[in-house]
């Protein structure tokens, strides 16, 4: 899917053992009882586990009678959740799904959770970037769950209360229509190349944008940079501006489709996606993972601590994170958090891991305030550079 200036605020990233395998008004809501209080069993708003409602049945019954669900930010062509929305809907007929802004960033959904508090047409769930995931948290932003498949999730990959938890993540790569560039480019490097002017861009700011910040920081690693310093990530795309090869063009499906960003830096699950989607359409979109700069992230997953629908916000994440909805973000190319595990099992879409990207080089990953330093030096000083 595509997340506007979105694609999302900076996400969580993949482990090894994951890559290696791999504002109007509204009324007061209702506060729909399920469980039994009188018998000592948990209401959904203070469930920490479907245990604590009596078992998936219970919670499978308490998700319909609320009747709905609301979820924000998930464009239908982004790591498949279009399928996943469809899945959900199909399984649970009973409870009606409102997407609402998909191409919303995280910071939006942030605001839409404190904007919209005490009204029924707050967020229920969250897909969120690590930057967004944390600070949320940090603010009391989101209710503690652990879903089912909670020990299954690598420690370093959750919050250990389970206010927030990894999804699906990928890698930077560099997107690029062959059909209309003779030699695609291959690393950060080739970018500088003129035969490329006009033709490079970013899917958003990298302020507001998860995929554009890896962007970023991917640059910064392929230019002698490191985690604990990005601007030489920022000085690369100030050259590639000052060079006209660098576009200011939020790179989406349309512009890709139209012509208008032969050259996209995004996450290879989405640039992967446009190579089936646009198939036929006289784009030929080839994708790499360039060896001078590899990094990989993974989003997150959060319950709105005043989310109007709490049970169908937990059953939501029950359904994300069992092998059904693992698989679906698999076959958006994605690679989600339990794919080691289901790996093992035997579980995982063995068709739709063959056409993951082919990834060369061990990715390295930044600490929580490294990423924190990388936003606040990206927020001061990328308008300049660019101008």
């Amino acid at each position: 899917m595509f997340r506007s200036s979105a694609r999302r605020g900076a996400a969580v990233l993949l482990s090894a053992a994951a890559l290696a395998t791999l504002g109007a008004c509204g009324a007061a809501p209702d506060q729909p009882a399920a469980g039994d209080g009188a018998k000592g069993k948990a209401q959904p708003a203070t469930a920490a586990s479907a245990a604590d409602l009596g078992g998936m049945d219970a919670l499978v019954a308490a998700a319909e009678k609320e009747g709905q669900l609301n979820v924000i930010a998930l464009p239908p062509d982004w790591a498949n959740y279009g399928e996943m929305l469809k899945a959900f809907q199909a399984k649970y007929p009973k409870i009606k799904v409102s997407s609402e802004n998909p191409d919303a960033t995280s910071a939006d959904e942030i605001a839409a959770v404190k904007s919209r508090k005490g009204q029924k047409r707050a967020p229920d769930v969250l897909d969120l970037g690590i930057a967004f995931a944390r600070s949320g948290a940090g603010e009391n932003l989101f209710a503690p769950y652990k879903v089912t498949a909670w020990d299954k999730i690598p420690a370093s990959q959750k919050d250990a209360d389970g206010r927030w938890y990894n999804d699906y993540g990928g890698y930077v790569s560099i997107g690029c229509d062959a059909a209309k560039i003779p030699t695609c480019p291959q690393t950060f490097a080739d970018l500088l190349k003129p035969e490329y002017k006009g033709k490079v861009a970013l899917n958003g700011n990298p302020t507001k944008s998860g995929s554009a910040f890896g962007g970023v920081y991917a640059a910064a690693l392929a230019n002698k940079g490191s985690f604990a310093d990005i601007q030489p990530g920022i000085d690369f795309f100030g050259q590639l501006r000052k060079s006209g090869n660098f576009i200011p063009v939020e790179s989406t499906p349309a512009t890709v489709e139209k012509g208008e960003t032969p050259i996209s830096i995004d996450w290879d699950y989405l640039n992967a996606g446009y190579a089936e989607q646009f198939k036929g359409k006289g784009v030929d979109w080839k994708t790499v993972v360039p060896a001078d700069g590899v990094y990989a992230q993974f989003y997150s997953q959060a319950i709105n601590k005043d989310a109007p629908n709490p049970a169908a916000a937990r059953l939501w994440m029950e359904f994300l994170y069992s092998t059904q909805g693992q698989n679906i973000w698999l076959g958006g190319h994605a690679r989600p958090v339990l794919l080691p595990d289901m790996t093992q099992a035997g579980t995982a879409d063995k068709d739709a891991v063959t056409k993951l990207p082919q990834v060369q080089g061990t990715p390295s990953f930044p600490a929580s305030t490294e990423l924190d330093k990388a936003k606040a030096v990206l927020a001061e000083k990328w308008d300049k550079a660019l101008s």
